[in-house]
């Protein structure tokens, strides 16, 4: 997260259930300070000094207490409110003892855990931290003359009677404010660290949303890919096979004939590819990764050729250096590169002749297929052709190589990288 977010942070306010909560503490804090007062003045020790009326005390008790119930509503009036209520009824000789003081304790904090003003809270804290101390220096001081050797009859300890009262109360009260700024302010930063907690989760869900969806175009895109490679092959010789068929059908049936098997297994053929890859692709083992999607492979480039040479072209085919075992992914990537450009011979080169070469180097695997069209054999037509077999050269670190020969017709060449045990068994 950001700092200017982190900075700019404001606390969301109180909930309904935190605001009735706050209620019913301030109430029942207020009848448990009328309650102690009420014992304080069944003692009679009232350490300030003579107290006011019995009216006067009960107002500023419950003035020091009562505000608790608007304390996350409002902490800094709150905060405020109670400060001057605490010193005025010290300074009337109200004896406020432990819950006034766990109030004002309370409205420090609160003002420190979810003041929304940050500065602001931060300042109006300070100032009320330095006017208790102010007050309890101006109260020393006026009680100065009050203190006489009777007040210390069992002293004995080595500090001076007097200045250890006054260390003592200072102490006491460093210690008291002190705790009630930092446990406020360490609560605020709490909130807001799980604010930022909250809003990370947040960010991982979308990002793990968007991953996703990518994944399911990137998927989907396999999925066009596999398609147009599967489809547009066999449909594409089924096309030249029937052309072929219309031509000579009244002069010679037997061509004719063959066309029209050709066809037939050809699209029977067509037919099983796509079967057994939408079966693949309905497996939930594969979906998750567990198996192939593709069945093709460098071995089946001959049967490619065949097909091709049932159109009419003249296909040869030659496997150069020691065939040896590819890794699947490799296979089928050389496998789809050939089919590709193969198919694009038969749709648009008008070529009449098809050179398929499969070379197994040290340690890459070349495939290379040329024809003598007239350069057509790009899948022009704004199709996935090159768009593909580049592709599947690329996701294996290879190559690929397509343009018009020198001599006339199209080339395509692809170098796919062999993993050093593959290149090395190969060697």
């Amino acid at each position: 997260m950001s700092t200017a977010n982190t900075t700019g942070w404001r606390r969301p306010g109180p909930t309904a259930e935190q605001l009735r909560t706050d209620l019913w503490i301030g109430l029942g804090v207020t009848v448990l300070a009328l309650f102690e007062l009420t014992l304080a003045r069944s003692t009679g020790a009232f350490l300030l000094g003579p107290p006011p009326s019995l009216a006067e005390q009960i107002f500023w008790t419950a003035a020091a207490t009562a505000p608790l119930a608007l304390r996350r509503r409002w902490p800094t009036a709150v905060a405020v409110f109670i400060s001057i209520a605490f010193i005025a009824g010290q300074a009337r000789a109200v004896p406020l003892s432990q819950l006034p003081s766990g109030a004002l304790f309370a409205a420090l904090y609160t003002l420190g855990a979810w003041g929304t003003d940050r500065r602001l809270a931060g300042r109006v804290r300070v100032a009320i931290i330095g006017a208790m101390f102010g007050w309890l220096g101006l109260s020393l001081a006026l009680r100065a003359d009050q203190l006489s050797a009777s007040t210390f009859d069992g002293a004995a300890g080595p500090v001076p009677p007097v200045l250890a009262a006054v260390i003592n109360g200072v102490l006491y009260n460093v210690l008291f404010f002190a705790f009630a700024y930092y446990s406020g302010q360490t609560a605020w930063v709490a909130a807001r660290r799980r604010h930022e907690l909250r809003e990370q989760a947040e960010q991982l869900r979308r990002s793990q949303e968007e991953a996703r969806e990518r994944a399911v175009m990137g998927e989907r895109v396999r999925i066009a890919r596999e398609l147009h490679d599967v489809v547009a092959h066999h449909v594409s010789v089924m096309g030249v096979q029937a052309a072929a068929c219309r031509r000579v059908f009244d002069r010679d049936p037997d061509k004719a004939r063959t066309a029209l098997t050709a066809i037939e297994e050809t699209a029977r053929t067509s037919v099983d590819e796509l079967r057994r890859m939408l079966g693949v692709l309905r497996d939930p083992s594969v979906a998750s990764g567990a198996g192939p999607t593709d069945t093709a492979g460098i071995e089946q480039v001959a049967a490619l050729v065949d097909r091709a040479r049932e159109t009419g072209l003249r296909a040869r085919l030659g496997v150069y250096g020691d065939p040896t075992p590819l890794p699947r992914s490799v296979s089928q990537a050389a496998y789809r590169i050939v089919q590709e450009a193969v198919t694009n011979v038969v749709k648009h080169a008008s070529a009449t002749s098809l050179d398929v070469r499969i070379r197994y180097l040290d340690r890459e695997l070349e495939v290379d297929v040329s024809d003598d069209g007239r350069g057509g054999g790009s899948g022009g037509g704004g199709g996935l052709g090159l768009i593909g077999m580049r592709e599947r050269a690329t996701a294996h670190g290879g190559e690929l190589e397509a343009g018009p020969r020198a001599g006339g017709g199209f080339r395509v060449r692809a170098r796919l990288p062999l993993a050093v045990e593959t290149a090395g068994r190969a060697a």
